[in-house]
């Protein structure tokens, strides 16, 4: 059932038969965040840990926070650090689906709109829940969420 944990253990014997210390210590950094979410969700009584879309959203808010670090090395002139951070953003988005375009973005918020008959912004959490649900891990959801705003105003 779970694929995508045993598809990124897989990657990791791979980059350690291969001796990839880049791919080696970025996939540990990932399993030990799932392992992370895996215990707290245990200790709120879901012993099968956590499920595909949220280790989809949390590999999605690992490569954010790349894309943030490596905002700040740039700014900074840190080529070298830029590059690790570019590097583990190429590594860990290899376990994400497609990722949607800005357009498939809209319209999947306007046919959640249509579908669940939101009219104002009081509606968001709905919406965005639905999305979630539907499109986890093939979108970045504060985008989502700036564009689902956008269309209840």
């Amino acid at each position: 059932m779970e694929m995508l944990r045993e598809e990124i253990k897989l990657k990791l014997n791979d980059a350690l038969k291969n001796k990839d210390k880049k791919c080696t210590s970025t996939l540990r950094l990932v399993l030990a965040a799932i392992k992370d979410r895996d215990i707290a969700a245990r200790s709120k009584g879901n012993n099968s840990g956590i499920s595909e879309d949220e280790i989809k959203l949390l590999l999605q808010t690992m490569i954010k926070q790349r894309k943030e670090s490596s905002q700040i090395y740039e700014k900074a002139g840190r080529e070298d650090l830029l590059q690790e951070e570019q590097d583990e953003i190429k590594i860990i988005s290899n376990f994400l689906p497609k990722q949607m375009s800005e357009e498939e973005i809209i319209n999947a918020i306007d046919l959640v709109i249509d579908e669940t008959n939101s009219k104002s912004i009081k509606d968001m959490g709905n919406i965005m829940s639905n999305l979630k649900e539907k499109y986890a891990g093939r979108c970045d959801f504060s985008i989502v969420s700036k564009l689902a705003r956008e269309r209840l105003i």
